[in-house]
C-alpha cells in the first residue's frame, strides 16, 4: 500500500508512452493505493505514426491481459517476424535481421558452426538456418503454438498504428480508474525548497497536484527540461541523422510479415506494412540532403498514393542526462531519442516502466531509486546505441558525402572492441542483460559484410560427415517450419481482420 508520501501519479502527455505507462501503472497498482491521473491535449499533436515493434511487446500485452487478436483488430496490426536490409552494405543487397536465433546451438551458439560450414564450402546464405527469415521470404506467417505446439517457438513482434495504439491504452486504461484531463499545461510549480515539482496548471484554471510526475511530453520535454533543466547527452556525431519524413500512403501490395529499411542517399527509408495501409518515413541527415529534397524523394519512392502531406519530424540522437531527475521520470521522446532503426522506440518506453516498477518508491522518493533507474536506462540507451551505430560504421557504401562520413567515423571504445572481436573470431562480446544478442549481431554485421575470420574450437568437435548430417538436418527442419506456416495476409484475415476493413 502507498503512504501519504506517493499518493498522486501524474502523467503528463498520452501517445504511446503516456498511455503505456497509464495501463502498466493502472493493471498493477489498480487506483486504490494510488491516484493515476493523465493530462494530453487533443491541440498538440504526437509523433503517431506507423509504428514497428520488437518480440519483447508480447511481455507488455501478457502484463496488461490483453487479447493479441483484438489488440490486432483495433490497430489495424499486422505480425513482424524481423526487418529485411536493402542497399546497406552496397547498392543492391539485401539481408534479414530476424527475430530469434539460427539453428540450434550444440555446446556453443550455431552461428560457430555455420562459419565451418560455410568456410568450408557450405551455403552462404545463414538464413536458410532461421525460420523467420524463410518464412518472411515466403509471406507466411502462424503461430507455432497453433500448428504445431511441438516445433521450437518462433519469436514475432507487430506492425500497428500508434494513434490506435494509444486509444486501445487509454480505453484499458479509464477502465481501471485512470482519469484523463483534457487541457494544455500553462505553468508548473516546484517545491521551493527541494525544486520538486508540486503541481501543474491548465489553460482552463484548474490545477493537478502530483507527488510523482512521468513526463511524456515529447521531444519538449516540458518537465524533465524545460523545467529541470536536465541536460540532454547528443550522439549525433555517431548517429547523424536528425529528420524524418513520414508519409502514409494506399495499400497495394501483399502485407509482408517484416518492416522494409532501405538504405538511401543520406539516410534510410522504411516501410512498415499495416492492414489499412503503407507507413513510410525517410530518415536522413540535414547536413546532405534538405527537408524539401527528402519530401519529395519519399514521395516518388511510394508503393500507392500518398493518403496525406509529407510531416517533418526534427530530432537530435542522445539522451536525457538524468532520466529520473527529483520527482520527475521521463519517457519516451522526453527520455531521449535512437532513430527507429531496429525498432526500439517502444521497447524503450517499456523498460522504463518496468524500471520504475522495480524500484518504484514505497514512501519517499530515495537517492538509491533515482541513481540505480538512471544507471540501468543509461544501459538499455548505450546497449541499442552500439547496435544502431554498427549498421552506419560496417558498410562498404562511400558513394555520397553522407555514406563516406559513416564509413569512415570514429566509433565508441565499446563498439570497437566488439567488432574486432567478431572479425577475429565471431565472439560478439555480447553481455546477458543486453537487448541484442549474438544472432542479432552477427545477422546485421555479416549481412552488411564483416564476415568472422574463425570460430569457436568447440565447432570442430564433430566429426565431417557427423557434421554435415546435423547441418543438413536443422537446414530442413527450418524449412518445415516456415513452409507449415500459412499465408500472412491469409492468417489475419481469418484470426485478426481490422475492425476498419469490415470483415471482422
Amino acid at each position: 500500500m502507498g503512504k501519504a508520501g506517493i499518493r498522486n501519479l501524474v502523467i503528463v502527455g498520452g501517445g504511446t508512452a503516456g498511455w503505456m505507462a497509464a495501463a502498466a501503472l493502472s493493471k498493477v497498482f489498480g487506483t486504490q493505493s494510488y491516484a493515476i491521473t493523465l493530462i494530453e491535449s487533443d491541440e498538440i499533436g504526437t509523433v503517431g505514426v506507423g509504428e514497428a515493434t520488437i518480440p519483447t511487446i508480447q511481455e507488455f500485452n501478457t502484463l496488461l491481459e490483453i487479447d493479441e487478436n483484438q489488440f490486432m483488430k483495433e490497430t489495424n496490426a499486422s505480425f513482424k517476424l524481423g526487418i529485411r536490409f536493402l542497399n546497406w552494405k552496397h547498392e543492391g543487397s539485401d539481408y534479414f535481421h530476424p527475430f530469434g536465433t539460427y539453428g540450434v546451438d550444440m555446446n556453443v551458439n550455431f552461428t560457430h558452426y555455420w562459419m565451418r560450414y560455410h568456410l568450408a564450402g557450405g551455403s552462404g546464405d545463414f538464413g536458410l538456418f532461421n525460420p523467420q527469415t524463410l518464412a518472411s521470404r515466403l509471406n507466411r506467417f502462424g503461430r507455432m503454438a497453433e500448428i504445431n505446439p511441438k516445433a521450437p517457438k518462433v519469436n514475432y513482434a507487430f506492425h500497428f498504428d500508434a494513434s490506435l495504439y494509444a486509444k486501445f491504452l487509454r480505453r484499458h486504461s479509464e477502465a481501471r480508474g485512470v482519469v484523463r484531463h483534457e487541457g494544455k499545461i500553462t505553468s508548473v510549480v516546484q517545491h521551493p525548497d527541494d525544486g520538486d515539482i508540486t503541481c501543474v496548471a491548465l489553460e482552463s484554471g484548474k490545477t493537478i497536484e502530483g507527488d510523482l510526475f512521468i513526463d511524456c511530453s515529447g521531444f519538449r520535454g516540458l518537465l524533465i527540461e524545460q523545467t529541470l533543466k536536465t541536460g540532454y547527452e547528443d550522439w549525433s556525431q555517431w548517429l547523424p541523422c536528425n529528420r524524418a519524413v513520414a508519409v502514409p500512403c494506399d495499400k497495394v501490395s501483399g502485407l509482408t510479415p517484416y518492416t522494409t529499411s532501405t538504405a538511401r542517399e543520406a539516410g534510410w527509408q522504411w516501410r512498415i506494412p499495416l492492414q489499412h495501409r503503407t507507413g513510410n518515413g525517410y530518415v536522413f541527415c540535414d547536413s546532405y540532403l534538405s527537408e524539401d529534397q527528402a519530401m519529395d524523394l519519399i514521395l516518388q519512392r511510394l508503393d500507392g498514393r500518398p493518403q496525406a502531406d509529407p510531416r517533418v519530424i526534427r530530432f537530435t540522437t542522445g539522451h536525457r542526462k538524468k532520466q529520473w531527475n527529483r520527482n520527475v521520470i521521463a519517457m519516451g521522446l522526453a527520455s531521449g531519442f535512437l532513430e527507429p532503426l531496429e525498432s526500439t522506440s517502444i521497447y524503450l518506453v517499456q523498460e522504463a516502466i518496468m524500471k520504475l516498477l522495480r524500484y518504484f518508491p514505497r514512501d519517499q522518493i530515495t537517492e538509491s531509486a533515482r541513481s540505480s533507474f538512471n544507471r540501468d536506462m543509461l544501459f538499455a540507451y548505450d546497449d541499442v546505441k552500439d547496435f544502431l551505430i554498427a549498421h552506419y560504421k560496417v558498410t562498404e557504401r562511400a558513394e555520397t558525402p553522407f555514406w563516406a562520413y559513416c564509413k569512415h567515423m570514429d566509433v565508441p571504445d565499446s563498439l570497437r572492441a566488439r567488432l574486432e572481436s567478431f572479425e577475429r573470431h565471431n565472439q560478439s562480446l555480447v553481455k546477458a542483460d543486453e537487448l541484442f544478442k549474438e544472432a542479432s549481431w552477427f545477422a546485421v554485421l555479416a549481412g552488411q559484410g564483416l564476415m568472422p575470420k574463425s570460430y569457436h574450437p568447440i565447432a570442430d568437435l564433430i566429426a565431417e560427415d557427423e557434421f554435415r548430417w546435423r547441418m543438413d538436418r536443422v537446414k530442413e527442419g527450418t524449412a518445415g517450419l516456415a513452409n507449415a506456416m500459412p499465408g500472412h495476409e491469409a492468417y489475419i484475415a481469418k484470426a485478426c481482420p481490422s475492425l476498419a476493413t469490415g470483415k471482422a
